[in-house]
Parts: C-alpha cells; structure tokens; sequence
C-alpha cells in the first residue's frame, strides 16, 4: 500500500508507472528520496552529517528541489508519456534542483538582507523559473483543476486592486509576487510546506516501512480473524481493515487500489452485489483518512493553523471516526442479516493467536507511535523511533525482513509519496500566499459573518456546501487549507469551537470522495469490482451518510470531539451510538430481534434515531421513547409483519 500520507488527498493527474520507474529513471527517483531522507533525519535529529547543517529556510528549499526533481521523474506530464521518462523531464528534473538549490544556499541571507522586497537580479529570475516549475508539477500531481486554483489565487495580487468590494486587495507587481511567492515565508514555504518538512515526512516513512515489511497483510489477516466468521464478515473485514491501513497511511485512493483487490472479491463471493462491495471499499478507504493516528498531512497542517499539539487533533478525531466506521459495520451487518448472508469458511479464516504471535511487531511499533504522540508529545521524533523499532523486530522475522528488493520498494514508495505532497502543497502555498498579501482572507470572513448576520445554521449550511464543492476540484489538504483561511474565522468568530470548526471543513471536504458525481474514492473501487461507477457511488453515499450529518454534530456539541466534563462526552457518546443504529437500521429497513422493518416502522426507526442525534435531555427522552414503542408494539401486537428475506 502507498504510504502517502498526503491522503491522495486527491490521486494525482497521472499516476506514476511501473515501467515508467526504470533504468536511469528508477535509479534516479532511489537516489533523491535518499538523499531527502537523509537531510530529513540530519535536520529533525540536528545530527550535522559531515557538517552539514542548513540555516534559516535552506532545509525548505532543499527539499523543494529534491523532491520537485523527483516528481518531475515520477509523474508523467501526460497518459501517452506514462511508458517512460520523456527527454524533457530531465532538464525540468536538474532546474529545479539548480533553482532551490540557489536559494537554499542564499536562505541565511535571503532573511539578513530582505531579498523579500529587493533582491539580486539572479534570485528574481530563479524564483521565477522555480515558480513554473512548482505550477508544472501542481498539473501533473494535482491534476488541472488545481493548477488553476494555483494560477488564480497566485496570480490574484496582480490585479486585485480592480476588485470590486471586499475582494479588492494591495496590489503587486510581477516581480514582487514572485518574490513574496518564493522567498516570503506565507508561500511556498508557509505552514503547509514547514508542516511537511517538519512533521510529515517521518509518517511517510513509518507507513512505508509498514508496508515494506508486509504490514498490510498482517492487518487483512488480523481483520479476517476478528470478524470473518460472523455474519456478512467479509465486509467487516473490509471496513476494519481498510480503516487500520488508512489510518496508518492517510491515503485514500492507494488504500482501495491495495486491500480492494482482497476484500472486494471475497465479498462477492459471499453473496455481495458487486457495486455494494465496492460501496463498502470506497467509504471504508476514505474514513481511514479521518481516524488516529496519522489520518493525513491536513491533521497536522490543522494542528499548525490551530497551534495545538498533534495529540490534540488525534484526541478531537478519534469519537467521530470511531462513529463513522460503527455506522458501516451496523449497516453491512443488518445487510447481511436481511439476505441471509453468512461469514468465511472457517477453512479461509486464520487463527488469531497465530496471526498476532507472528504480526506482534506491527502492533508494537503501532503502540510505541500512539504513546509517543498522545503521552511523551514528540510528534516530530515518534515515526521515527516507531519506524527503527518496526525494521529492528522484522529483521528477526523471516517473512518480514527487510532485504535490498524491499529496501529499494520502500524508498520508491516513500519517494514518490513526498514528491506528489510537495508538489501539491508548494502549489496550495501560493494560494494562501496570495490571499494572505492582498488581505482578502479577512475581508471574505467579516463579509460571511456580516451576511449570514449572526446565524449559526446559516454559517454551517455555507460552509457545508463550499467545502464539498471545492472538495470536487481540489485535494483534501488544498480545500482545507484554502478554506481554514477563508472560512474557519468566520465560524471562529461566530462563538463555534475551533477545533470543531476546522474538523467541520476537513469531513466536508472529504464527502466528495463517496459522492456523485465526484466520487473519485468510489469509482475507484467500482473498478475494482467490476461494477458501474454510478451505482456504487450512489450506494458509497448511502453508506457513509453519516457523514452528512457528524459535522453538525461536534459543531453544536463539542462532547464528540472530547471536550468537556466526562459525564457529558460519555452521555454524548451512547446517544450518538444509539442513534447511528437506528439511522442504520432505517435505511437498510432491518431492526435487531425485530426483521425487516415496514414503512411505518422504519420511519418510527428513522425519527427515534433523528432526535437522538439532536444533543438535549427533552429530544434524546422522545427517541428512547419511540424505540420503546417500537419493540413493545413488535412484541404485542406482532408488528411489522414483513418476512425476513424480503428484498426491495
């Protein structure tokens, strides 16, 4: 499974190529990832290899170049180029290393001399051709869509002096935006790029190296054995496995593409349509993004924009998640329930003692990770340790050791990962960047909460759908990141939780991936299941429905996300559990030791789970009642009287 911890958050324009990774392309791509692994680990452990030891923004551009270079090499600039590595890829490959290169040499004076507002002629030019070359490589990761998002927003400053309203900003000229752009530290280098330098590159490593030494089988068979014998168990197996991996590596596209493969057939197999398996696929890929530890670079970006330890973020995270994936387990298995699907041959099942005698080093490294994070608060240092440990004990596996043909995977998949993440994020950096210098980041946030005049539902609902439209074009962290600057102060502003507030973004944004007519996450899988992409992205959506709803939740009441006393989180916690079954049950129109439910029944079902959902003693007193009534008239007067089997 890809390590990339970007998240996909969007899968880029053109994926890289086996046969693409060959010969002096491959060997190439080894040698940059290395040498940005190494100058990596130097600047988080201050280590000074062979005295080596970048002052002021350097490390940044550094790692630009290096990883620009690589991206050039790795993503194709177009499908009839995926083959090989075109004659032109090199030299835009060796100008990005010369131009970051330059600037990284001249970091510690670019700050003393302010080249930000006059520089030598030279710098200009350089910060010039790298800009360009930054834009490129938004294209080839992030695809069209986000290339103009870059040029727009890049370019806003240039003009934003004719804007009308509160879009009117400062204006600057070409030289100065490309100055600001590159050598101004709100850019290309701002949070989101200092984020990826500092704190993501180590995840990116710990998932690789879980990969490497066959972390994805251990939790596909620990999945199996937990949950493939019970009832629709080879859908739980999807929804638990692919939640660990994806949790583990942030990516949702990468994700479906590894353990889709495995989990989706097995569930056709068993008696699972085609387009619901991938449904299944899709939406479990996708919340593997939004679940601790690692989640994705926007939960550390977010923990940067917030200023709160990552710990923070995993904590706030974690109820939510747990929600979303407790709704695709109540629904694949009151889906099992009604058609009469059963479990895995106890043939195919593997033994759980077994299977944990021989995976033990995941899950060690796994909770060294989490208690390094949450306990010690060594964010930067965590992936790290966790990673030599997971590498140390596989070494003494012969199944897992780490030999040259891993080695080199490892460093390949690690390569590529942060290559397509710095590409995109070096883009997005110039939207915040022009933002930032014409003032209309504030501008748009007063005029929201000046629209909106003090009503909250109005806010969210705006907010709900601007995210999930921008969520179509951009990645997760891009629509994130613009919409943190955009959007977040205004509900800031307007008495909401912050943390909740930026939550609230961040799950908006992901809905597109399950979503018609997007959907990227569900037509993904529906390739893999050989099922129209329609279809399973309408399925994809009903299944991850909850998530439509959980935003508004934790906005309103911050208890799901961990805030507050702990009778209040636990009370919050068992109504939100409670209501997600109903919900379920409506819409699959199955109730535990009642069958298949009637309509009035189901719409008894849907409204008791309604005012559940609703944080206040009077609505969640009416639905405990509704659900009293339900099972009391089940029981009584022998209602509903609907066959168990019936299909729709």
């Amino acid at each position: 499974m890809s390590a990339s911890t970007s998240a996909d958050q969007a899968a880029p324009a053109v994926e890289p190529k086996a046969g693409r990774l060959r010969g002096a392309g491959y060997w190439a791509v080894i040698l940059l990832g290395t040498l940005g692994l190494l100058m990596a680990i130097n600047q988080t452990f201050n280590l000074k290899l062979l005295g080596f030891q970048p002052l002021g923004n350097a490390y940044l551009y550094y790692l630009i170049g290096i990883f620009l270079a690589a991206a050039y090499i790795a993503f194709p600039a177009w499908k009839g180029a995926a083959a090989k590595v075109s004659w032109y890829d090199w030299p835009l490959a060796v100008m990005a290393l010369v131009c970051a290169g330059y600037l990284g040499y001249h970091g510690l004076t670019m700050i003393n001399y302010g080249w930000e507002f006059e520089a030598p002629t030279e710098a200009t030019v350089l910060s010039g051709i790298l800009l360009v070359l930054i834009l490129e490589g938004v294209r080839r990761c992030g695809g069209w869509p986000l290339l103009f998002v870059a040029l727009f927003f890049g370019t806003y400053p240039l003009y934003a002096d004719s804007m009308p309203g509160f879009l009117w900003g400062n204006q600057y000229t070409l030289p100065e935006i490309i100055r600001a752009h590159v050598i101004g530290v709100e850019s290309v280098i701002g949070i989101p790029m200092q984020v990826v330098a500092q704190l993501v590159i180590g995840f990116v490593v710990f998932g690789a190296a879980l990969t490497a030494t066959g972390g994805g089988e251990f939790f596909m068979q620990f999945a199996t054995s937990l949950m493939g014998k019970s009832r629709g168990g080879p859908a739980k197996v999807s929804v638990l496995s692919s939640g660990i991996m994806g949790s583990l590596s942030g990516s949702v596209i990468s994700n479906i593409l590894t353990t889709g493969p495995i989990t989706i057939p097995t569930m056709k197999k068993t008696g699972y349509p085609a387009h619901y398996a991938g449904a299944v696929e899709a939406c479990a890929s996708t919340g593997g993004t939004l679940m601790p530890p690692v989640m994705g670079a926007v939960a550390f970006i977010m923990a940067s924009f917030l200023g709160v330890p990552y710990a923070e973020i995993m904590i706030a995270a974690f109820l939510p998640a747990l929600l979303f994936y407790l709704a695709l387990i109540f629904q694949v298995d009151i889906y099992a329930a009604r058609r009469g699907l059963k479990g895995l041959p106890e043939s195919e099942i593997p033994n759980l003692w077994e299977t944990l005698k021989d995976g033990w080093p995941y899950l060690l490294a796994l909770f060294m990770l989490i208690y390094m994070l949450l306990v010690m608060r060594l964010e930067a240092y965590a992936p790290y340790y966790a990673t030599v440990v997971l590498l140390g004990i596989s070494m003494f596996k012969r199944n897992h050791r780490l030999n040259l043909k891993r080695a080199l995977a490892f460093m390949q998949d690690l390569t590529t990962s942060v290559a397509n993440l710095v590409a995109i994020l070096a883009g997005i950096g110039l939207v915040v960047g022009g933002l930032s210098y014409t003032g209309v980041a504030g501008a748009f946030s007063r005029e929201l909460l000046l629209y909106a005049d003090g009503s909250i539902p109005l806010m969210l609902i705006a907010g709900a759908v601007t995210s999930f439209v921008l969520g179509m074009g951009m990645t997760v962290s891009a629509c994130y990141i613009f919409l943190s600057i955009l959007l977040a102060p205004a509900l800031v502003n307007a008495g909401l939780n912050p943390l909740a507030s930026h939550l609230f973004i961040l799950y908006w944004g992901m809905l597109s991936y399950i979503t018609p007519p997007v959907s990227l996450a569900a037509i993904t899988a529906a390739g893999v299941a050989d099922a129209k992409a329609g279809r399973t992205g309408l399925y994809a959506m009903r299944l991850g429905g909850i998530l439509f709803i959980l935003p508004f939740l934790f906005v309103i009441n911050p208890s799901l996300i961990l805030q507050g006393d702990i009778t209040r989180i636990l009370t919050s916690a068992f109504t939100a559990i409670t209501a997600i079954w109903l919900l379920s049950s409506a819409m699959e129109g199955y109730l535990y030791r009642i069958g298949v439910l009637a309509w009035p029944a189901r719409i008894l079902v849907l409204a008791a789970g309604g005012a559940l959902i609703y944080p206040e003693l009077m609505t969640d007193l009416i639905g405990f009642g509704l659900v009293a009534v339900i099972y009391l008239s089940s029981r009584f007067l022998n209602y509903p009287a609907v066959t168990v089997g019936s299909s729709r």
